[in-house]
């Protein structure tokens, strides 16, 4: 009698067991898409002058609530991946023109330089010399989605390609790109300023490249003449507390750490 008595309970263990597995991978889910994460306007840090008040003006989408795609578009991890790998549906590929650079050590500088398809709505000579980010070249995805929507609307644009990136590239000194080096940069916009004499520079730097090109123009002030503005998206302001932060656990820091290290060292070994 109590062996049927234990057995008649066993479903009921075992439906406990399932709900409890049920409920964790849920809890996972919830927590790795962020879908507890309330929407809000983006935090803007300013001083009040009469250009942040022209740039509110002109770009409402600044202060306007941020609505992300559904399920997935709270989770910056799978936007990355997404991104990353895949890009957008319908990724562009813009056509341009590769310059060669020699550099006084003798490496070998790159960048393609892409014309404008249209005529800028002021009608002026517009530039965008554009610093990539980390191990990155022109023909990343999010570059060429970059470039095409500013050749449609009349910027003709030269984008830096990192010293080293390029896998058909090789170097011709011994040394690639590293994180404060502004050369190679610094040589792409003298050949635009020499060779567009009448072009006005608008500076465009993702993340590492937002570094070099903070740290080029502040590094003397002819190298400010003709720029009309910088934009910095995704700088990291300190690599020392980068460095400390991506030793972390939290947010699979580390994770992304493991992912930049080990594409720096495939970059490396491509050229021993």
């Amino acid at each position: 009698m109590s062996a049927i008595l234990e057995t008649s309970e066993l479903p009921a263990v075992f439906d406990g067991v399932k709900l409890a597995a049920v409920a964790a991978v849920l809890y996972v889910i919830v927590r790795c898409l962020n879908l507890k994460s309330p929407t809000a306007p983006p935090e803007l840090i300013y001083q009040d002058s009469a250009l942040a008040r022209f740039l509110l003006k002109s770009c409402p989408l600044l202060t306007k609530e941020y609505i992300p795609p559904l399920i997935w578009g709270k989770s910056g991890h799978i936007q990355t991946a997404l991104y990353g790998k895949m890009g957008r549906v319908r990724s562009p590929h813009p056509y341009g023109l590769r310059k060669y650079l020699t550099m006084p050590d003798g490496a070998t500088a790159t960048f393609d330089l892409f014309e404008p398809r249209s005529e800028h709505c002021t009608g002026e000579d517009v530039t965008m010399v554009i610093c990539p980010g980390i191990a990155n070249h022109s023909e990343k995805q999010y570059i060429r989605t970059f470039v095409d929507y500013a050749q449609k609307n009349g910027y003709r644009c030269a984008v830096l390609n990192h010293l080293g990136a390029l896998p058909n590239i090789e170097l011709t000194s011994p040394r690639m790109f590293t994180y404060g080096c502004t050369w190679e940069f610094g040589a792409m916009v003298n050949y635009i300023k020499k060779t567009y004499p009448q072009t006005q520079l608008i500076v465009v730097g993702f993340s590492l490249g937002g570094n070099i090109v903070c740290k080029y123009l502040g590094e003397s002030q002819a190298n400010q003449e003709r720029v009309l503005c910088c934009v910095s998206l995704c700088q990291g302001y300190s690599a020392l507390r980068a460095q400390e932060t991506f030793m972390q656990w939290d947010h699979c820091r580390r994770f992304y750490n493991f992912l930049m290290a080990d594409n720096m060292k495939k970059i490396i070994l491509s050229h021993r």
